[in-house]
């Protein structure tokens, strides 16, 4: 009888091919060598268990580097895991080169089962019965990232040779890792910053990896168990239909992907062609020769998958699929971000739209555009607001206004501060009494939010409340279509400007008081003012002036070069226009002395007066006109009306003649208010054509009596008014108006020759005759 050929053991077979055994428990940071693995460490030839430290030191520092990425990929795809470690000695020489090929897997608990005590637990394989391997493999679908540590069974096995498939390519070097982590930090870094799904796809179409770049890319989602194409890129723009509703048991690799949360490698047509033979003539037409998908994973859920196509055969080293199974990750962090971002942003703009009017019905002889801009960052929802209100008296209101805040509570708070001034507006109230209700209204709301702070226990609620008061500004206008006359009332906004007929644009001094919701008391007296025909009232909000880092005055002089700069007359255009000074291509190149600090909302609303008859058979008038009162409880308006002459001459050639006109319109209004009890009313115009203007600026007041030049003395506080107006105007006078006078000078842009003089001569003794008195000034 002969002796029966019996099957090697395990154990015997691996010492017959000088091959080791090792495990990494990662949890207890400890590793467990066989005899045969602790002889390849350089270390006494006997079953040894070493903490990771004393093995560490025993590889080459960039080899263990290089051992953790392959591990973490292997664990994330279910995979063996392969690499070549160089065994050092203690002088730092290289003793030997050795192959692991090893399998990480997490540790499962025991099932429990129904009386609470654990189950028996059948460990099959058998190979590693020895290291006490008592593991599994996850689930399919689970992200191996959800259980902490990891446990490695694997091999030892010295070579003297490169392993297979490594002639024809070169091996990795460090140069090449550190151009990896280069690539990897840039595009963690891009799309760490990309705030929308559209910036996402477009950030990844742009990445070039290292070494291999793909010429296709393509992004699946999950929509009522079918896939979705959510971007593309390297394809032509159809390229997407016949894969867009592919359901999920389908055999195509994407679907494939998400169904077990597994990447899947295809490294030649031919291999596509054996493992998905349904989808492959899909795929044909594209003549793409390797294929990587991969899933995208955020919080432990497969959202989708990712595809990167190569027009060349890639063969999917670790080093690459580590490099592709980490921009996954990173890919599908940065859409689950843009994911919640788009929502948000379309939530927010929703509820912004939602509280914003349409304009209208359209008011006679008037044309009206509005425009709304959210902030770019954030929730984009704000407390800008804009309203157009029917009177009972058959006139219209204009409200615009903005309240304090860019969040949620800012945007709650417009909608019902709009809701209270339309209301009152609509009782019939006056402008000043409905600013005066509209802020007890906003303070009342902020009393009442305090006193339910007082009542919500626990220190997290009284933070989710945010009792801090808010306040709004505002800024209202009643409009007559059948005069053009405006009565406005402001709550510390910014003043309203005027474009004229000529296109110049020039603000105006409107009275105001306190911004709303921090006095209850507050007055807010009324300005009335005229719109010529062929004039536009501009309101907006301080973004469209303060955006890009200006402050009031650069702010306002920016406006002013789009409003100056538009040609014609339609207010949408115009409309556009400024926003695109403001946000346009030229935006960044025409920033203020400020650091930006933040975007704001804008909002603005445009009116015009139409020409009377036919705009085609009338021409604009050639001269701008600005009128200004000055009562006398209001000494402060002096500087209103210094400031809007040098708004009306803002593009006066000679620079002197401009403060001499502010020098004496000061004086004029001066001596109204010290030397009468009445108001001053301020005329200013600019009248004729470019380079032959003429500026002319009158003071009337109620007074009869008539000033007087006098000689001054050198310690005299007063009388010098006359005496600057003949020194400094081209042309001056006093004349009786009725119940009252007025004192005019004039400056011409461009001196006449002699005989203009002489006229000019002859006009102003007309002007004497006709009740100009010489003397001393009041």
């Amino acid at each position: 009888m002969g002796s029966e050929n019996v099957a090697p053991s395990a154990s015997e077979a691996l010492s017959v091919l000088r091959t080791g055994l090792w495990r990494w428990d990662d949890a207890a940071g400890t590793i467990a060598v066989d005899a045969e693995a602790a002889r390849l460490l350089g270390l006494p030839a006997r079953p040894v268990t070493l903490s990771e430290a004393a093995v560490r030191a025993r590889f080459h520092p960039s080899d263990w580097n290089e051992i953790q990425s392959v591990i973490t990929l292997a664990a994330a795809e279910e995979t063996l895991g392969e690499a070549r470690l160089r065994v050092m000695d203690e002088q730092g020489n290289v003793v030997r080169v050795v192959r692991t090929r090893s399998r990480p897997t997490r540790p499962v608990a025991p099932p429990e089962e129904e009386d609470g005590s654990a189950a028996e637990h059948d460990v099959a394989d058998t190979s590693a019965t020895w290291l006490g391997s008592d593991v599994t493999a996850p689930a399919a679908g689970r992200s191996p990232r959800t259980s902490p540590g990891f446990i490695l069974v694997g091999t030892l096995q010295e070579i003297t040779e490169p392993s297979p498939g490594t002639v024809t390519r070169a091996p990795v070097t460090g140069d090449w890792r550190r151009s990896r982590e280069a690539f990897l930090l840039d595009a963690g870094r891009a799309l760490a910053e990309a705030r929308s799904t559209t910036e996402v796809l477009r950030v990844a179409a742009g990445l070039s990896m290292p070494g291999f770049s793909p010429d296709g890319l393509a992004v699946f989602g999950v929509e009522n168990d079918h896939l979705t194409v959510i971007g593309h890129h390297g394809h032509r723009g159809d390229a997407a239909a016949p894969f867009a509703e592919i359901p999920l048991d389908a055999d195509y690799p994407a679907a494939e992907v998400i169904r077990t949360g597994r990447a899947v490698y295809l490294s030649s047509p031919k291999e596509y062609r054996e493992r998905y033979p349904a989808t492959w003539p899909l795929v044909a037409a594209f003549n793409r020769k390797s294929w990587a998908f991969l899933p995208l994973v955020a919080a432990g859920r497969t959202m989708g998958a990712w595809l990167a196509a190569f027009t060349y055969p890639v063969a999917f080293t670790v080093d690459e699929r580590s490099v592709l199974a980490t921009v996954a990750r990173m890919l599908a962090q940065a859409l689950s971000r843009a994911e919640i971002a788009d929502s948000q942003r379309e939530l927010s703009e929703d509820l912004q739209r939602s509280m914003l009017p349409r304009l209208g019905p359209a008011m006679p002889g008037m044309s009206l555009a509005a425009r709304y801009v959210p902030t770019g960052g954030g929730l984009r929802v704000g407390g800008d607001w804009y309203d157009m209100i029917p009177l009972p008296s058959g006139r219209t209101a204009l409200v615009i206004g903005d309240v304090q805040g860019h969040d949620v509570r800012a945007a709650g708070l417009m909608g019902q501060l709009r809701i209270a001034v339309r209301a009152y507006a609509a009782e019939g109230h006056r402008a000043d009494a409905v600013l005066t209700r509209a802020t007890r209204f906003l303070h009342g709301i902020s009393e009442t939010r305090g006193m339910d702070s007082t009542a919500v226990e626990g220190a997290d609620a009284l933070d989710e409340l945010d009792d801090d008061p808010r306040f709004a500004t505002c800024l209202y206008v009643e409009v007559d279509p059948a005069n053009g006359t405006l009565e406005i009332a402001r709550a510390g906004h910014p003043e309203p400007a005027v474009r004229m007929a000529d296109g110049t644009m020039l603000r105006r001094s409107v009275a105001g008081g306190l911004p709303l919701g921090i006095d209850p008391d507050a007055d807010y007296p009324t300005t009335r003012l005229v719109l010529e025909p062929g004039e536009m009232i501009m309101m907006c909000t301080d973004g469209l002036i303060e955006t890009g880092g200006h402050d009031l005055d650069t702010g306002w002089k920016r406006l002013r070069r789009a409003v100056e700069s538009y040609e014609g007359d339609d207010v949408e255009g115009l409309a556009d226009a400024l926003l695109g000074a403001v946000h346009g291509p030229g935006a960044e190149e025409d920033t203020g002395p400020l650091r930006p600090l933040h975007e704001d909302d804008i909002a603005v609303v445009l009116l015009r007066r139409a020409l009377i008859g036919s705009s085609s058979r009338l021409r604009h008038p050639r001269g701008r006109r600005a009128i200004l009162s000055v009562a006398q409880a209001e000494p402060e308006r002096v500087a209103g009306a210094r400031r809007q002459l040098r708004d009306l001459l803002h593009d006066w050639p000679e620079r002197e003649q401009v403060d001499s006109a502010v020098l004496m319109c000061s004086e004029m209004l001066t001596n109204v208010l010290v030397h009468t009890e009445g108001d001053a009313l301020l005329i200013a115009s600019v009248t004729g054509p470019p380079g032959a203007r003429r500026m002319r600026v009158e003071v009337m007041d109620d007074d009869d009596t008539l000033p007087h030049r006098r000689d001054p003395g050198e310690l005299a506080s007063s009388g010098r008014g006359l005496v600057l107006m003949e020194l400094l105007a081209d042309d001056w006078g006093v004349s009786p108006r009725g119940a009252g006078k007025s004192i005019w000078f004039e400056l011409r842009e461009e001196e006449d020759e002699e005989e203009g003089e002489e006229e000019g001569e002859e006009e102003n003794e007309d002007d004497g005759a006709g009740g100009d008195e010489g003397g001393g000034a009041r």
